[in-house]
Order: C-alpha cells, then sequence, then structure tokens
C-alpha cells in the first residue's frame, strides 16, 4: 500500500528572516524519497489571508498559493520566525488557523521568533518553549503565561515544539525527522547538510566564551569527541577522555560543559543511545549484540537507559522505525 506524503505547511510574512526559512527548504522541501519514501511536502502558506506573494528581509519573494487556512490540513504546522511588527501584532487571520491546527491534534512548530506568534494563538500557555536568548526577556515579558528556557536550543511539549534562532532550527528541523524516520535517516541529511548529527535540545545555546589563555590551536574538543565516539563500546570515563584531550580532569569537565552545555558521561549517554537507535533501525543484530557494541554491556542496561532516554523499549523502537522504512 502507497503510504501519502507527510504534509509541513510553513506560514510566513513578509520580512521573514532568511536562513531560518531556507532550513526547511532543505530538509522538508527537497526530494529525498531514495532514503525514506515518501518523504514530505513542503507548502509555504502566506500569513496574509490574501495569500501571496511574500517578501523576505533580504528583498526576495516568495509566490505561493496557499494562505493560513491551507495550515489546519496540514500534518505539521511550521511557523517561521517573523519580523518585529509580526512578532507585536500577528496577522490575525494567522492566529486563528494556527488555534484550528491545534485544535486539530496537528503537530505545531514555532522557529525562533516565531515563538510570538505561536504565543498569541494560545496554545502555548502553561507550557515549556524556547527562543533565541536575545528575544527571551522580552518574549517572557509579554508572555508570562508561558515558561520560558532561554537556554535550550529547542524544547518539545506534547505536539508543541519551539526553537531557538539560526542554527537550533536546523537541530529542531533535524529533531522532527528523527523522530518520524528514525536516526538513521536523521543522520543521513545531517550528513548531506555537513552538519552535526544531533544536539539535544537541552544543550545550551552558546557556550561562555574562552579566555585568551585557554585558546590554542589544538584545544578544541572535537579530536576527543571523534576519539569517543570510534570507542563507544569500550569503557570511557570522564579521567580517560581527560588524558586524550592533554587536560587535567578538572579543566576538561569544565570545558567540556562549557562547550557543550551537557557533561561528559551524559554526552556519552547520549551518543550511545543515538548508535543503539541507529542500529536497532539499519541492522538484525539481536539487543544483547546492540547492548555490547553501544557500551551499555547487557541487555538489561541497555533497556533501562534505551526506555528512559527514547520512551519504549529498544525491540519497540525497532518494530516502529523498521515498518516506517517498509523493511
Amino acid at each position: 500500500m502507497t503510504r501519502r506524503r507527510h504534509i509541513v505547511a510553513m506560514a510566513v510574512a513578509d520580512g521573514a528572516p532568511v536562513f531560518e526559512l531556507a532550513v526547511p527548504f532543505e530538509v522538508f522541501g527537497l526530494d529525498r524519497d531514495d532514503i525514506a519514501d515518501p518523504w514530505y511536502e513542503l507548502r509555504v502558506c502566506a500569513a496574509s489571508p490574501d495569500g501571496g506573494p511574500v517578501r523576505t528581509a533580504a528583498g526576495m519573494v516568495l509566490h505561493t498559493p496557499y494562505g493560513p487556512d491551507d495550515l489546519v490540513d496540514a500534518d505539521t504546522v511550521v511557523i517561521a520566525a517573523c519580523a518585529r511588527p509580526v512578532q507585536l501584532d500577528p496577522p490575525p487571520a494567522l492566529v486563528a488557523a494556527i488555534r484550528k491546527a491545534h485544535a486539530a491534534g496537528r503537530r505545531i512548530v514555532s522557529l525562533c521568533s516565531g515563538v510570538y506568534v505561536l504565543a498569541a494563538a494560545g496554545p502555548l500557555t502553561g507550557r515549556r518553549a524556547t527562543t533565541h536568548w536575545m528575544h527571551s526577556a522580552d518574549f517572557a515579558r509579554r508572555h508570562p503565561d508561558v515558561e520560558v528556557d532561554p537556554h535550550a536550543l529547542y524544547t518539545e511539549d506534547d505536539t508543541i515544539w519551539t526553537s531557538a534562532g539560526t542554527g537550533a532550527v536546523i537541530d529542531l528541523c533535524l529533531q522532527l525527522v528523527r523522530r518520524d524516520h528514525g536516526s538513521a535517516v536523521a543522520n543521513e541529511v545531517a550528513r548531506r547538510m555537513v552538519v552535526p548529527p544531533h544536539r539535544e535540545g537541552g544543550q545550551a545555546q552558546y557556550a561562555k566564551p574562552l579566555t585568551a589563555a585557554r585558546r590554542g590551536p589544538d584545544e578544541g574538543l572535537a579530536p576527543v569527541l571523534r576519539w569517543a565516539r570510534d570507542r563507544l563500546h569500550e569503557p570511557l570515563t570522564v579521567p580517560r577522555l581527560a588524558r586524550v584531550a592533554h587536560l587535567s580532569v578538572r579543566t576538561f569537565t569544565r570545558r567540556f560543559r562549557d562547550t557543550l552545555g551537557v557533561s561528559p558521561l551524559q554526552w556519552i549517554l547520549q551518543e550511545r543511545i543515538r548508535l543503539a537507535q541507529e542500529l536497532l533501525e539499519t541492522t538484525d543484530e539481536p539487543v544483547e549484540t546492540v547492548a555490547r557494541r553501544t557500551g551499555f554491556g547487557s541487555a538489561a542496561n541497555l533497556r533501562h537507559h534505551f526506555g528512559r532516554a527514547v520512551g519504549v523499549s529498544p525491540q519497540s523502537y525497532r518494530q516502529v522505525f523498521r515498518h516506517r522504512a517498509g523493511r
């Protein structure tokens, strides 16, 4: 039986910044049926009730036959980042359409400053949300009924997703692909985009600046991260990672958290879960073998950590995503 495409409808208003628009086009708008069939169908919906064209902040003009009413029939509704006038006074037709889409159970996603429009529509009341750290104080003041997390890259609360700005939009869009098609497909999209495969939503939006004394050509964490990813099946401790980085345990731990927003052990656990997801999706190896290859040691240990992180057992995860891939 042929499955229908997942419709992603993106609401765009005049003055929208170009980068945040480009990411959904890249992730959802390109034909990627070679890695997941069917892929998404992206529809650009003008925020005005009169429809397009829409002029971006860079002066580019988008012509589209879709308007706010077309958001309601989509599977996922994306609210693009928007200019200040739209943040403060969202188009009533757009606000009404978002309310209808939420009432219909659609997945609603705001990108960066698009969270202002989402909050005006009502679905964020009492929920956790994020936006670009430069907007967070203003947004919190204007929408005190929303629990604002100024540090997170992106948030998920039931069917509502929000993201910080620029690079975090990539992270959120890839996470949606991961949720829909699995980790292996999302990682392949990331490889084609030449971006990191996965950053957790709770990771900090930005790192603390390094002092001059700490800068140096060989002090980046990239080499030790690559080294650790190649050895996830081995015992990995903070002292061992620090030795590879040629740093003291204390300095390494501080620098790791400053750079990635998580502790070394949290990062290792995330990477092991990510690898386990990919192996469950792409191989028929028993759970016991997956546990050994990912450093969890035993199937029981894998089930414990996997269930806490993903919300389902490894076997249930495999059944869902191998079915979606048509295997």
